[in-house]
């Protein structure tokens, strides 16, 4: 029978499943009636030239009878042979017969043994995963933009996955016990004074100080009111205000020509003090007892302050906002990134052995170590798997999936003993 194919469209059964499986049952029932056809076929023969002989045919009627008769005796005997494999023939309980169900146990443990002897050892992974590269396939493949994108796509569902199935209190928690805690625990003193020691004394915060001058000097400049009437509300009940005016008015341009100076003189007396001042203060960060309380004052009023704790507190959620966002957005730069060091990596994979090289031994040497300490745990999937199958059942899954084959010995037995057959019958006539 012709077997259908699946519309285009409809997905097919997958192999080994139900269709398939009936598919194996009706070409093993097909080749069973094969090989039992050649049986029947080599009796018919011996019972007419049985006949015919004893009718008195001529003399070349016994060799075909002693070839049909030697082909019943192998097609039984095979039959026999692999019947026993999978059950008792004829239902008898015969020594030796019946072997996978009753060795099911024996046999996945030879399974395992052999796996892990011929399959699992190190020289064998070696050699395999040689000759596979990894590496470098590896990276021809990922130098691809759209294997890239696959990659990136697949890790952006983990994240999505992994972000969505963590409780936020839980996360929240983890967070103020391994990192709040710790931060806050350990004293803030000397580390930030190491930390501002190294900026000045590579002179990052003069720009920070070049931008306080400018700005003081440009609120001067922009407010001349406001220094007039500041000197004139600090300025006697008595005195005129013709005087207060003219003081405001040398006040104010002392006060413009100092933040100009400060301003554009990297070397003025100001910028040197205030230069002496941040090394002395980065020094007592790290050495003075009173700066270094001082400075955990701070970090207490800084940790208890409500924003503070309201930011602690909505950091996760907002690292998850952002990181789903970031994963389920194609174009977002997280995603961007990605893909280009996907594809920067895949690259040098190909283009660096000395990389290349490396990888491929990290792989070799993790497969080692995996197969060195945990070989036997591997096989002990296949043992523990054939342990738990039912006797029968697994030597129906068998038998249908080898039985077809092995037919052919029932077939072959039939030919070949018909030929020795006809062979002995021969010889006993020309010797006797």
């Amino acid at each position: 029978m012709e077997q259908l194919t699946p519309a285009k469209g409809t997905p097919a059964d997958p192999p080994g499943g139900t269709a398939g499986e009936e598919a194996k049952r009706r070409g093993l029932r097909k080749m069973k009636l094969v090989a039992l056809s050649f049986l029947l076929g080599a009796t018919i023969v011996f019972l007419l030239t049985s006949w015919a002989e004893s009718a008195g045919w001529p003399g070349w009627v016994g060799y075909v009878r002693a070839a049909a008769e030697a082909g019943m005796v192998g097609a039984l005997a095979d039959w026999f042979a692999v019947t026993a494999l999978f059950r008792h023939p004829l239902g008898l309980r015969i020594p030796h017969t019946a072997i996978i169900p009753n060795k099911k146990d024996a046999l996945g443990n030879s399974l395992g043994e052999f796996v892990g002897s011929n399959f699992l050892s190190p020289d064998v992974i070696r050699d395999k995963l040689r000759r596979v590269e990894v590496a470098s396939r590896l990276g021809g493949w990922l130098s691809q933009r759209d294997n890239a994108e696959r990659v990136t796509s697949e890790l952006a569902t983990v994240v999505r996955g992994a972000v969505t199935v963590l409780r936020d209190e839980d996360v929240q928690a983890i967070m103020e016990q391994a990192v709040v805690k710790r931060v806050i625990d350990k004293p803030w003193g000397p580390p930030l004074g190491k930390i501002l020691a190294g900026v000045f004394e590579d002179g990052a915060h003069h720009k920070l100080v070049d931008l306080m001058c400018d700005r003081a000097y440009e609120w001067v400049r922009d407010n001349h009111q406001t220094m007039l009437r500041v000197v004139s509300d600090r300025a006697p009940s008595w005195s005129p205000k013709f005087v207060d005016e003219m003081l405001a008015d040398k006040v104010y341009g002392e006060v413009l020509t100092f933040t100009w100076a400060v301003k554009t003189d990297v070397n003025h007396p100001m910028r040197l003090a205030l230069d002496k001042f941040l090394g002395e203060f980065a020094h007592d960060l790290q050495t003075d007892p009173k700066t270094m309380e001082r400075a955990e004052q701070v970090k207490g009023q800084i940790v208890s302050h409500a924003e503070v704790q309201k930011l602690i507190g909505n950091a996760w959620a907002t690292a998850k906002e952002m990181l789903l966002k970031a994963a389920e957005d194609p174009s977002s730069e997280l995603r961007q990134r990605v893909r280009g060091g996907l594809e920067s990596l895949g690259k040098r994979l190909v283009d660096d052995p000395s990389m290349t090289s490396k990888v491929d031994g990290w792989v070799e040497s993790a497969a080692v170590y995996l197969v060195t300490h945990y070989s036997r745990e591997i096989t002990t999937i296949i043992t523990d798997t054939v342990e738990r199958w039912d006797a029968e059942e697994t030597s129906r899954k068998i038998e249908l999936q080898v039985g077809r084959d092995l037919q052919f010995i029932r077939i072959n037995g039939t030919v070949v003993g018909a030929l020795a057959g006809l062979v002995i019958y021969a010889v006993a006539q020309l010797l006797f």
